[in-house]
């Protein structure tokens, strides 16, 4: 209980904004795009932070699950929630498939490779213009409904992205906490020891590559029908890019750290377009100096700091008191 404190304020806050703010389009509009980063951010966490694993091509999960959801609900009349299954399905198969042969490299190696995959995907995205439109993209997706209730305003997709975002956020933090938690760290910390304890680390690697393909895939899904459009420029590699610096400008290995860093680099250049023609000097000059003096990620630096302060305190109190 006591280690989920944090969640449960964060989970408050989170469903709370609507409340407090019924008719801003930021709660609305930019909180649905927030969400979306954030589970983007944790889980591609999950390959990078607990388990050591580089990936330049997460967006490529992302796009497979919305380009499923618009292809099968368009083009073949499926239902969402099935062609929403069958996108799932497809990618926990291929993400399967792949992991073995691509976790095997490390490095520069891996990071090469995933970024491939990316690529590949994302040129698969404008080739295939017959299923996915090319270029131009894919518009006109069904309206999706949940328990026959139709998900048809802006206030309504701030729900489902809220509590699909929070309960990916706890299922990171207990991710964490878990035996496949101590797994992942040990396979970060050392394959070889890992291995000499007993853990599977090919099995572990693999597992948590698909869990995070999964959560990008359903992510991306909900994404295609909130936007009632899909298009390649929206899983570039350039994307797979800004998910990484999500999640390494939070702190590495800490799951509210991807959440800082994904509502950081979300909600940044909307504050910053009062500027202009500076904005992305101005971004850029901030993420570097960031990096520069909190290099463990913000997250953990204000995580450290507390706890410092905290510690001091109490250290304070007890000479008083003697």
């Amino acid at each position: 209980m006591k280690r989920l404190a944090g969640y449960y304020c964060f989970a408050i806050a989170t469903l709370m904004l609507p409340l407090l703010f019924p008719d801003s389009y930021y709660v609305t509009v930019v909180g649905v795009t927030v969400c979306t980063n954030i589970v983007l951010a944790v889980s591609l966490n999950l390959l990078m932070g607990y388990a050591g694993q580089i990936s330049l091509g997460h967006a490529a999960f992302f796009g497979l699950g919305a380009y499923s959801s618009a292809v099968l609900t368009i083009k073949y009349g499926m239902n969402p929630w099935l062609a929403m299954t069958a996108g799932v399905i497809a990618v926990t198969v291929l993400s399967y498939v792949l992991s073995r042969p691509i976790l095997r490299l490390k490095g520069h190696y891996l990071a090469m490779a995933t970024l491939g995959l990316g690529i590949i995907v994302h040129i698969f995205f404008v080739q295939a213009d017959q299923f996915t439109g090319g270029p131009d993209g894919i518009s006109g997706l069904p309206v999706l409904s949940i328990l026959g209730y139709p998900i048809d305003s802006d206030l309504k997709w701030y729900w489902t992205f809220a509590i699909f975002m929070l309960a990916s956020v706890l299922f990171s933090l207990n991710i964490a906490h878990s035996r496949s938690g101590r797994a992942l760290a040990a396979v970060h910390g050392s394959e070889i020891a890992a291995q000499m304890l007993g853990v599977d680390t090919a099995k572990v690697k693999s597992h948590v590559f698909v869990f995070s393909a999964v959560l990008a895939c359903i992510t991306g899904s909900l994404f295609a029908h909130q936007q009632d459009f899909v298009s390649p420029e929206s899983f570039s590699f350039f994307f797979s890019i800004e998910l990484v610096t999500m999640v390494v400008l939070g702190g590495l290995g800490s799951t509210f750290g991807a959440v800082i860093g994904a509502i950081l680099l979300s909600l940044l250049p909307e504050v910053l377009l009062v500027f202009e023609d500076f904005e992305v000097m101005i971004f850029g000059a901030i993420l570097m100096v960031i990096m520069i003096f909190l290099p463990q990620g913000l997250f953990v630096a204000m995580e450290e700091t507390f706890f410092r302060l905290l510690k001091r305190k109490s250290q304070g109190s007890a000479d008083v008191t003697s």
